[in-house]
């Protein structure tokens, strides 16, 4: 196994077999974000986006008994007065929040390799956003997710609103964003929101196990899968099918496609390189 510096001992990150395993390391305020902890989060993405070699998976989790409670409600007030950066204007505050979010879930969103949020407890407002960026998620069956804005008068940020109607519909979308309500993992499970419900104690074990798998395997045909898939949400069926025939052709000309044909004719598993 090997450590990531990561600059804060609030983020902490190692790398084994391929599998990146991200922990927000704030259990005492169940890993709400600081100024510490979400700049070393931005920091680290940036870093896995051009390791893809090294990181082929990257698991995000919170460690103790929570995901991620989103922004820390407590010092919110008191952190935006204290900032000696902080924009003077109505414009200036909404550039400066816009980057951090696009640096933050939207670099997550975008990154190439599979990503899998492991929930071992609550999610909540932009630790939901975070959830609902990666790829996958599994829950813990203790844990749950909440938009939990209203809660605290707050519109939403870091990308619930596009992430949670696409997931789920938009009507439903609507009611979690005005009712704050809390969905448990075997609901969230049944709406679509996770992808397992597993138990508390094995969180983690099945987490890995799915991730050394997706590790293990052709990791340039999943950068295209990604991108593919993040299309159709938005382009018609003609660019999709064009996007389709520029990643096939792409994935054909790879050492990982040549390994699987002549693993197939072998009747053997594939070893898949990420080229």
């Amino acid at each position: 196994m090997t450590e990531i510096e990561t600059g804060t001992e609030e983020l902490l990150a190692t790398v084994e077999e391929g599998v990146a395993v991200v922990t927000l390391n704030r259990p005492e305020s169940r890993n709400a974000l600081s100024d510490t902890l979400s700049p070393a989060l931005r920091n680290l993405f940036a870093m896995l986006a051009q390791t893809p070699e090294t990181a082929r998976c990257i698991v995000l989790t919170g460690a103790g008994t929570a995901f991620c409670a989103g922004g820390d409600v407590k010092g919110m007030g008191d952190a935006q007065a204290s900032r000696t950066d902080r924009p003077r204007t109505r414009e200036g505050l909404i550039k400066d929040l816009t980057r951090r979010q696009q640096t933050l879930t939207g670099a997550l969103y975008a990154l190439p390799q599979p990503t899998i949020a492991a929930l071992p407890g609550p999610a909540a407002g932009a630790g939901f956003s975070i959830a609902l960026a990666c790829d996958l998620r599994i829950a813990a069956r203790s844990a749950f997710m909440t938009t939990g804005f209203a809660r605290v008068g707050l519109s939403g940020d870091y990308g619930a609103s596009f992430f949670l109607p696409r997931l789920i519909g938009p009507a439903k979308a609507h009611e979690l964003f005005f009712t704050g309500e809390r969905i448990g993992a075997e609901a969230g499970l049944a709406l679509g929101l996770v992808n397992r419900v597993v138990e508390d104690s094995q969180m983690m074990a099945e987490t890995l196990k799915l991730a050394r798998q997706l590790a293990a395997g052709p990791s340039v045909a999943y950068r295209h899968m990604k991108a593919n898939l993040r299309r159709g949400q938005s382009d018609d069926l003609d660019r999709c099918l064009a996007h389709e025939a520029e990643g096939i052709i792409a994935c054909a000309q790879t050492e990982d496609h040549r390994e699987a044909v002549r693993a197939f004719v072998e009747k053997r598993t594939p070893r898949f390189r990420g080229r």
